[in-house]
């Protein structure tokens, strides 16, 4: 009988005719690049891991500060800190393993026409960004390597917050804008991506679809140009 692994199974999205895309790339379309969120970075970003562990130590601090004010012994206090640690382990543990889920079923792809994006733990589900609909995208360095990058959307065109999340820029909820999210080599993946935006310029103004269009960037936050700002530093 054949062994199968639950938490890595040889292709869990069958109906995929291609890793990470809906269906087979076109004749002409090459994958430049394609990765998923880190992991913990995801669960310190979307879930504030961080935050929540900052609020349980609070919690911990308090229970056994007022144990003794309440005329409890050190023990007493020690006792009731002990009290609280499995739970406390239990609810990070959880939301530890939603942001594994989440970066397990996340597949980014970076085409030299579009940027897809296939999310959701239970239900899966794609978005499909050509270029042509991309206005800007931006570059935040998060440290270790990792980044975010943030994708503006031309015109009226809108995806709902709820849908995208935790893959969205956050409190960004009127015009929302997807996002990579927690990127291993950000720098890397932002030059890919700059290159690409630009040579779908180049190509759109030669065909006469780009018109007066400006040329897009992907862009750091101090609004330079990420492959120049990766650049300055590393100089």
């Amino acid at each position: 009988m054949r062994a199968i692994n639950l938490l890595a199974p040889e292709h869990e999205h069958e109906f995929e005719a291609e890793y990470g895309l809906p269906e087979a790339l076109p004749q002409g379309e090459t994958k430049l690049w394609q990765g998923a969120p880190d992991p913990l970075a995801l669960a310190r970003q979307a879930l504030m891991v961080d935050k929540l562990l900052i609020y349980f130590g609070a919690l911990i601090v308090w229970s056994g500060v007022s144990t003794v004010y309440d005329g409890g012994s050190i023990g007493d206090a020690g006792m009731a800190v002990l009290r609280m640690l499995p739970l406390i382990g239990l609810a990070l543990g959880l939301i530890c393993v939603i942001g594994w889920l989440m970066a397990r079923t996340t597949v980014y792809t970076i085409t030299d026409r579009r940027i897809v994006l296939r999310v959701g733990v239970v239900l899966s589900i794609t978005f499909n960004l050509p270029y042509s609909r991309i206005a800007s995208a931006s570059l935040r360095d998060c440290g270790h390597g990792r980044g975010d990058i943030a994708l503006t959307l031309k015109g009226e065109d809108r995806i709902a917050y709820l849908h995208l999340w935790p893959h969205v820029r956050p409190w960004q909820l009127k015009h929302t804008q997807p996002m990579l999210r927690a990127v291993p080599d950000a720098a890397a993946v932002a030059r890919t991506l700059a290159g690409a935006l630009a040579k779908a310029d180049a190509a759109a103004e030669d065909t006469d679809m780009a018109g007066d269009q400006p040329m897009r960037a992907v862009r750091s936050p101090d609004d330079k140009p990420a492959a120049q700002a990766i650049q300055a530093s590393a100089a």
